[in-house]
This record gives structure tokens, sequence and C-alpha cells, in this order.
């Protein structure tokens, strides 16, 4: 059996691939030959078992080529992020949310419904939100980007509901610290004020150090991406949809945490400069979650931020 990752040449995806091939795999995991990753450039993994096919995720030809009868699992971790969504909608559109409904479809078509894993954002939320957002809340999207996701959930639960996937919906934390180089993601910066003040380099903060952010290290996500595709189906109740959980810390607590373990010229390099667009972006989004469910599922989380900033210096030989 094949198992699908769409997005397989990006961070996430090449990390998610990287693991499953290098590390034992939990029981219930499905079983799996060799791993396809679909994405516009080749996955950087360097194992005979994957096999690297590049086109677009919204075209069916290309989509259905891809998704044969001997996949038994699809993790969808490709997207347009969330700046390049807002500033570019018909792009966002095709991608995010046909792309996934193409998908979907193909899926369907299988003889036996692949599990089917969909990474989901926190973009998702909106509007006049509690302080900790129970599990339940509805959603109320303030950007493209989170209503392209919103729908892309209700399909993969649609879809599910009907018997044609097995579908898990996963709305990740903020990643941080993502490795390279800045993308279009209005969350980029979270990683950029502890990964290029570590390296030496200067950066801006363009939201208020209140700003208060759910995050999650790299590690972390990739081991709740692992269980989700594990969990039973009927644990799930009456939404395949799971706020994965994360750690609350403001931007504040953030350049703490960089100073007492990178210290303070690292500190230093961070500087405050406001960007309206990704402010308004940024604080529509929830920075607390009741994770009751999530962590009974055997989802975990990180300790504290520090451990977050060691396990990147420590990754990179800082």
């Amino acid at each position: 059996m094949k198992l699908v990752v769409t997005g397989g040449a990006g961070f996430l995806g090449a990390r998610l691939i990287g693991t499953l091939l290098s590390q034992e795999r939990p029981a219930g995991f499905p079983e799996f030959t060799s791993i396809v990753s679909v994405d516009l450039a080749a996955c950087p993994v360097d194992d005979a078992r994957v096999q690297s096919v590049t086109g677009d995720i919204a075209g069916k030809a290309f989509i259905e080529s891809v998704i044969t009868p001997d996949v038994g699992a699809v993790y969808h971790l490709a997207a347009v992020v969330s700046g390049q969504a807002e500033a570019d909608f018909d792009l966002g559109m095709a991608v995010n949310m046909a792309g996934t409904l193409t998908l979907l479809e193909a899926c369907r078509k299988l003889p036996q419904p692949p599990r089917f894993v969909f990474a989901s954002s926190l973009a998702v939320f909106g509007g006049k939100l509690p302080d900790l957002v129970p599990d339940d809340i509805a959603v109320m999207p303030q950007s493209s980007y989170g209503a392209q996701k919103a729908i892309g959930e209700l399909l993969v639960n649609d879809f599910s509901r009907k018997g044609f996937v097995d579908g898990r919906v996963c709305r990740l934390p903020t990643i941080v610290v993502r490795p390279g180089k800045p993308n279009a993601a209005a969350s980029s910066f979270a990683s950029g004020i502890i990964r290029e003040p570590l390296a030496g380099v200067d950066s801006v903060c363009p939201v208020p150090t209140g700003t208060r952010l759910w995050i999650s290290s790299p590690d972390t996500v990739i081991a709740n991406l692992i269980q989700a595709a594990v969990v039973e189906a009927s644990r799930f109740g009456d939404t395949r949809t799971v706020n994965l959980p994360g750690i609350s810390v403001t931007v504040a607590e953030m350049l703490d945490g960089l100073e007492r373990v990178g210290g303070k010229d690292a500190r230093a390099r961070v500087t405050l400069a406001e960007d309206e667009r990704i402010k308004r972006i940024v604080l529509s989004w929830p920075g607390d979650f009741d994770v009751t469910r999530s962590l009974s599922l055997g989802f975990t989380r990180d300790g504290d931020f520090d451990g977050v900033v060691r396990a990147h210096m420590r990754d990179h030989g800082q």
C-alpha cells in the first residue's frame, strides 16, 4: 500500500515523511510500503521508498493519476499560506478549497475509504472569542485563508460521514520554530523572532508584545499528525475535527524565553515595528484552548517555551 503526502516538499511534509521512514510507527498506523510526495517540487528526503510527483493538486487528471487503488492513507498538508491566500484570492481558492475537494473526490473513488488527515489552522477562528476557547465553539474566519480551511474541514467531515474517507482534521497551532527563511504566512514572524536572533541576524516583530499565541514545536506537531492517523474513528464522536494541543504564550514571554536560553545579545536583535496587515490577521486568532478532548485522544504538547527554543538550538547545532 502507498501513503500519499501532499505538500511533501515543504518543511512539515518532508519532516513527516522523514519521521515515518526513520522511526518505529505506533500500533494502529496504516500499513504502507512506499510514500508518494505530491508538491510543486521534489521531496528532499533521499530514500528509495519515496516517490516525488510534481504537479498542481487542483488538477483533476493529475490528482487521479496519484490517488490510485493501492493508496491506503493520505496526509493533505499542501496549501497556499495565509498571507499569500489573502493577497491572491483566486490562487487561495484554487489550491486551498478546490484542491481539497479534488483530492477528496479522487479518494471517494478508491475501493476502500483511505485514512485522510487534513491539516487545518487556527485561522478558522475569529470574532469575539473567550480567553479559553472551548472545543465546540463555532468558527468565524476573518481571512480568506481561514475561510478556505473552514470549508475544507466541513468537506472532510461530510465525506467521512458518508463513508467516502476516514477523515481526521487537525487544527495546527502556530509552529515555532520553523527552520529556513521567512515565508508569506502571517505567522512567519513567530519563528523569525527566535530563529534569526539565534543565528545572529536582526528580526522585526510586527505585532504588540502582549499578543498571545498558541504554539507547538515541530517535533510535537509531527508526533500529533502521526497520532491523528492512529486514533480509532469512533473515538472522535460527533466531529472529526480536533484542536491540537499547544502552549499559550505572549510575544513578550517568547522574547523572555529567547533571552533566558539564547542570551541578551539574541534578545537585542529583535525590534518592534507593528505591521497593520499582519496584526489584523494575527489578532483575530485565539491564543488559548481547552484541549481536554485532544489530550484524551492521545495527542501531546510541549512542556514550556524555553524547551521549544532549546530544541531548535539542538537541532541546528547552536
